[in-house]
């Protein structure tokens, strides 16, 4: 299962882009934007969001 981000809440900070060690993760209309076939589900964009906009699904 990739993460997800709910879009609410992403602040736009791109902390999530700069801990994905895959590079699944890029900035879409000033949102963050998983891609799921390069997510690894390792969770690190979770731990380091600052508004617990990511989770998996």
């Amino acid at each position: 299962m990739p993460a997800v981000v709910d879009t609410e809440k992403c602040t736009a900070c791109e902390t999530c882009v700069d801990v994905c060690p895959s590079a699944a993760i890029t900035m879409v209309d000033g949102k963050a934007k998983v891609d799921p076939d390069l997510c690894v589900e390792c969770e690190t964009c979770i731990d380091e969001c600052p508004s617990e906009a990511i989770s998996m699904e």
